[in-house]
Parts: structure tokens; sequence; C-alpha cells
């Protein structure tokens, strides 16, 4: 069962030239590339303005929300995120207290690339990367996929980074990564539905075609979670980038994305790996604007304004459509009374679930004590001249009344008689 980050990127080096190099990195391919300017990674930052970004800074840049990132752990060090960590945890025993060592070998630089475009803060006035919310806060959950090193399981380490986040403050938690099956283990239930009831959302990643995933997986087919399809520059579904679903719920950019690796450095990456934190930063910008909403309203504000963009939606490649940052954050949206995430994942639970919460088998009717059979009791042989003879039961019950009857009838015929010829005598005489 194969479990891993989602995310694909290059290097763009800054200011000196890199020599070309291939690593494989989560099933991705990873190029570096020739020397670029750091004033030129705002140049690069397309999806700030495309998506309407920069247009809801104009209300909000999300100070005042977390958001974990449940990944390979987020170097702190680097200027974009100065001031910008607040919390972080290792749940898988090979890191650091604070979540800030990369673990996971060649694929450690992907907490800190999804933190970087979540919440980066540059490194001037015109200078390094900006997040698409800026003034977020972050935890950092460090957990090692497939390590050899880390005696805890991945699905161990999930269930306990995610209740780590919540209770040390998340609103957000963002996961750019799957398990690349549909199913998911049940200590997910319970960890989940912990964030849920205590009003974190969660936003995921649906899994790249081109890394090998076929289709969704875990936690992206999570009832509840928010999860993230990618597209590419000209906003079309990007093909090796994102898997299908009717999980999806919105589509975000998925391809020549920037971001900051680990030591400091530039690296162009897409996926949806970089799509789910875009999608974290503009849950953080509407709670930001707008605390007075419950996850599943801030939910539904993200869904309600994506653009289909001419597309048919909902549909498992473009979800609800491409999110739309600026409406999300300042439009007039009635406020939905669905189901809550937390309602939603309480009835997946019990609907499939149930089935497993009892070992025992279902208890089966106490058998009766065996009985002895026996015949019913013979009647008494008769032949067949002594069927004929009178019982006791026949004088009393029918020779004596017949006989009765039939000398009443014959007393009847003799009065009559009597009566008759008495009548014509009398019509005789004179």
């Amino acid at each position: 069962m194969t479990r891993g980050v989602t995310g694909l990127w290059r290097r763009i080096g800054v200011g000196v030239g890199l020599t070309l190099a291939l690593t494989i990195v989560g099933g991705s391919v990873v190029l570096d590339a020739p020397a670029a300017r750091a004033d030129q990674i705002r140049d690069l930052s397309y999806w700030l303005a495309d998506y309407g970004f920069t247009k809801a800074w104009e209300t909000t840049k999300g100070a005042g929300v977390t958001v974990a990132i449940i990944d390979t752990g987020v170097d702190g060090s680097i200027p974009e995120l100065n001031g910008a960590i607040v919390g972080g945890t290792d749940v898988s025993g090979i890191g650091s207290s604070n979540g800030q060592t990369p673990v996971g070998g060649d694929g450690s630089a992907h907490g800190t690339l999804a933190a970087s475009l979540l919440a980066g803060r540059g490194t001037g006035a015109d200078s390094g990367l900006l997040g698409v919310a800026p003034e977020a806060s972050l935890l950092a959950v460090s957990v090692a996929f497939g390590s050899s090193e880390s005696i805890v399981s991945n699905d161990d380490q999930i269930a306990e980074g995610i209740r780590w986040a919540v209770d040390n403050g998340a609103d957000v938690i963002n996961m750019s990564l799957t398990r690349n099956t549909l199913d998911w283990p049940e200590s997910w239930d319970s960890a989940f539905l912990y964030a849920f009831e205590n009003d974190v959302i969660v936003v995921a990643a649906a899994g790249n075609r081109g890394s090998g995933t076929e289709e969704v997986g875990a936690p992206a087919t999570m009832p509840g979670v928010l999860t993230v399809g990618g597209v590419d520059r000209s906003k079309e579904a990007s093909f090796d980038a994102s898997t299908q679903g009717i999980t999806i719920s919105v589509a975000a950019p998925s391809e020549e994305l920037v971001g900051v690796t680990v030591g400091g450095g530039y690296v162009q990456w897409g996926g949806t790996s970089a799509a789910a934190p875009i999608v974290s930063g503009l849950i953080a910008l509407v709670r930001a604007a707008h605390p007075e909403l419950d996850a599943s309203e801030v939910i539904n504000r993200v869904v309600a304004t994506a653009d289909a963009n001419g597309h048919t939606v909902p549909s498992p490649i473009y979800g609800n459509g491409l999110i739309n940052a600026a409406e999300a954050v300042a439009a007039s949206v009635p406020r939905a009374y669905d189901a809550t995430p937390a309602e939603l994942l309480s009835e997946w639970i019990h609907l499939h679930r149930r089935a497993d919460t009892t070992t025992d088998p279902l208890p089966t009717a106490e058998a009766l004590p065996p009985r002895e059979v026996v015949p019913d009791p013979e009647l008494p042989a008769r032949n067949l001249v002594s069927a004929w003879l009178p019982t006791p039961l026949t004088v009393t019950y029918i020779t004596v009344p017949l006989l009765v009857l039939v000398g009443f009838g014959t007393l009847v015929v003799l009065l009559g008689t009597g009566a008759t010829r008495h009548i014509r005598r009398i019509r005789r005489k004179p």
C-alpha cells in the first residue's frame, strides 16, 4: 500500500548557475534549472493575481488564523517563514520536537515548499516569495513517509498529527499527501472526527497521475474533507498533476508554481501537493474575514464562489470549479446550513463501520431438550360381525330414542285412522 507526498518540482537557481541533476522524490522528477533573479519570483507568482488573492488582500491577509502543515517538516530558518511558525511537533520519532527538522530523505523539502507557498512573507518589499495568506500562522507537524528509521506506522503518524494540531490551536489542517487507496484505517475515523467536532477544516490533495496515482485516495476520499484538484497555467485540467474523483471539491493551480526549499533557494514545482496549500491559504483568508462562520459555512463560501470557467460542474475533474479568492472573501454568499463535516463523517462511520463494532457472533436460540417420540395409543381390534352388534352407547343414544320415535309415530297414525272413520259414520246418519 503506497503512501506519500504528491508533488513534483525543478530548482530555480538564484544568482548562480546550477548543475543539471535528476532525483526521484515521492514518485516525481526533480530537475535543476538555469539561474533566476530573486526579484523574478514575484513575476513568476501568476496565481496571486489570476485567482484573486491580491484583490482579497485588500480585506485580509490571514492574520489571526493558524494552519497546521502535516508534512515532512518545515524549515523555519528560511527568510520567507521568519515569524510564521508558532509551534510544531514531530510524530515520526526521527525529527525534532518542534517539527522544523525535515524528515523523509530526498522528499524532505516537501513540507517547506507547501508552507512557503501558503504563508511566505517575502524577503523584502519587492523580493522573495509571498504566500497566498502571508500573515497566517503555521504549525509544523513532521511525519516520515515510508522511512525505515521510523517505528511508527504512517497511518498512526497521521492520526497523532491531526490530534496534536487540533489541541494546539489549528483552524485549518493542510495535508498534501495521499494514501493511494480509497479506504483508510479506523484510527483516522476518530482523529478526523475530532478535528471536525472542534470546527477545524481539513484540506487534502487529490493526488497526481504523474506520480502514479490513478484515482483520488484517502484522505481526499473522506466525507467532510475539502479535496483539491489541479489545473494548469491555462486553467484547464492538469492531467499530469491531478487525479480525478467525485470527491474533488474545487480546483486550484497546480503547475509552474514556486516554493522555497530547505535551506533557502527557489523551486518551481507542481502537483496537487502545491494546489492544496493554496486552498488552505484561501480558507485562512475566509476565516480571518468571517470569524463568525463555522467550518461548513467557510467551505460553502469557497465552493459557492468557485468559477465553472465554461465547464459543467460539479465534475470529477474540476469539482465545483476554480477557486476565486476575491469572491470567497468579499462576495455576498447566503449562509448554508447543510450537514457539517462532523455530521458527514459520523454518518459514514455509522453506515460502514457498525458491522465491525462487535466481534461476537449474533446470539442463537437456545436448543430445546430432546424429547421421546412414541406412537399414538392403538384402537381396540373389532371384527366385522361384532361391529353390527349393539353396544351400551348405541342402545342408549340410538336404539331407545329410535323405538320411542317409531312408537309415537305409530300411535299418531292409529289415532288419525280412527278419527277419520268416526267422522265418516257421523256423516252417513240422517
